[in-house]
């Protein structure tokens, strides 16, 4: 059988499995020949639905066979184990399951096309009871309090913990049904026939916006055509009925849409599981329908009188600022305004790093005393509490006034790293102003600082005019200035 036969069937059983058609969806998975680690999977969590044991833990032997690291296949399989009363097997299972997640608290399994995560204090949760089964109540305990130091909690945890101290069993943590390994959908798309030559499409008509195509008698012209059509007119004519976002939503998976409160989406299909397959800025993606409200054309034509509808408001974040590269005496990267840096190569580029990074202009060879007061005057501190420092074969070294040639002589490209110490005076304290977000922003990039609308975040540093770096929520980055409104403190 061919790839493309075995991924047309794997698409096949899937959906069959989201009508609720688990039998035929079962057969179409064992008519398959060439079954794959996450095939066998598939066919494991069917037969563990249908209790039938035995075929679930051959399916599951033959997936962890062609993929000895699937912590998951591991887990489902010491489940069969359990409900078949064979606790010793069921036990190691669990742990090769938890080994398999080495070190990590969880491993999210979307990217594979399983919509799972599978958390270490669940297999801890699991192997307890095992354990539990045997009698082994100490070490029962000592995996739930082991489960019970990782992250995320759960509450099952602390019932079972309270199950265990009086030697009682508790329940087990099972995955829910109808969760499979869903086939690339890249590739399913390959499956579908394609219209390479198109449509025809008229390129001249006396008609206004002609769209036909084809052999038809001679129409009456229109006269006095509206230079822009109605908006239901436009609603009307795309594919779908359209709905009104209410609500933010951030998708998890590669099938979900992100969608703003006030876009207009055009709703497909509805399913039964309270998903919404739509289409927005041309892209097609699935959203909770409960966050979405039907769009009345009549009320929207009588407030528009006609009009197309307003797209809705957002932020729009200013011009980035450019990136440059230290080289390496300076280990991190700095943001520099594309305007400015022409002129800032007439000077040396100083980065100092203190309680934060910044990045300040001097020029070379001027006195210690000089570079002080300019690092002093960027942080707002006095210069009597501060104190420079240097890298000097491989060692930081205070730097003196007698020190400071030594310094200039360490610069390489207009380029040179100073670190910042503060006195020990606890009187002595750098001011922290504070910013409040009037727009959430999201992250386009990994040095970008998230955050949603009503958050307090801390300046740290001036990027340019138009971009700051802050702190929020525990994360440091940069966002546009024009996102927040400064708050005075004292």
């Amino acid at each position: 059988m061919s790839f493309l036969n075995t991924l047309r069937q794997w698409d096949q059983a899937v959906a069959c499995v989201d009508q609720g058609d688990v039998e035929t969806a079962l057969r179409t998975f064992l008519d398959i020949n060439e079954k794959n680690s996450k095939i066998s999977f598939n066919i494991g969590c069917l037969q563990l639905a249908n209790n039938n044991f035995e075929a679930a833990e051959k399916a599951f032997d033959c997936s962890i066979g062609k993929d000895e690291h699937l912590a998951v296949a591991f887990f489902q399989r010491g489940i069969t184990f359990l409900k078949k009363e064979n606790f010793e097997e069921a036990l190691a299972d669990f742990n090769n399951s938890f080994r398999e997640l080495r070190g990590n608290n969880l491993i999210d399994y979307k990217l594979l096309g399983l919509r799972y995560k599978l958390y270490a204090s669940e297999v801890l949760h699991n192997m307890a009871l095992a354990q539990a089964h045997q009698g082994e109540w100490d070490k029962a305990q000592e995996s739930l309090l082991k489960a019970l130091a990782l992250k995320p909690k759960f509450r099952h945890v602390d019932l079972a913990l309270e199950a265990i101290l009086k030697q009682k069993l508790f329940d087990l943590v099972e995955i829910r049904q109808g969760l499979l390994f869903h086939p690339n959908k890249h590739y399913v798309a390959e499956l579908q026939e394609k219209d390479y030559l198109g449509k025809a499409k008229v390129v001249a008509s006396v008609v206004h916006k002609d769209e036909f195509s084809g052999f038809a008698a001679l129409q009456p012209q229109a006269e006095d055509v509206p230079a822009t059509p109605k908006a239901p007119e436009i609603l009307r004519a795309l594919k779908g009925e359209p709905h009104t976002v209410l609500y933010e939503f951030s998708p998890e998976t590669s099938d979900e849409l992100a969608v703003l409160p006030g876009n207009v989406v055009f709703v497909l299909q509805k399913g039964d599981d309270n998903w919404a397959s739509v289409i927005f800025n041309e892209r097609r993606g699935l959203v909770p329908y409960n966050y979405l409200e039907p769009l009345d054309l009549s009320s929207k034509q009588g407030q528009n009188g006609g009009n197309e509808i307003p797209a809705p408001p957002f932020k729009e974040p200013p011009i980035r600022p450019v990136r440059h590269s230290a080289l390496s005496d300076c280990p991190d990267d700095v943001y520099v305004n594309e305007a400015e840096w022409s002129q800032e190569l007439l000077g040396c580029i100083v980065k100092v790093h203190f309680l934060y990074t910044v990045v300040i202009r001097a020029m070379p060879g001027i006195p210690y005393e000089a570079m002080l007061q300019k690092i002093s005057n960027k942080f707002n501190l006095p210069a009597s509490a501060l104190s420079l420092s240097y890298v000097r074969s491989g060692e930081r070294v205070t730097i003196g006034e007698s020190e400071m040639t030594m310094v200039w002589h360490c610069m390489r490209s207009g380029r040179l790293t100073l670190w910042c110490a503060q006195s020990e005076d606890p009187k002595v304290e750098p001011p922290k102003q504070q910013a409040l977000a009037l727009y959430s922003y999201e992250a386009s990039s990994p040095e970008d600082l998230e955050f949603s609308q009503g958050d307090l975040i801390t300046i740290l540093s001036k990027v340019n005019t138009d971009w700051l770096e802050g702190q929020c929520k525990g994360k440091i980055g940069i966002f546009p200035a024009s996102f927040v409104q400064s708050l005075h403190t004292d």
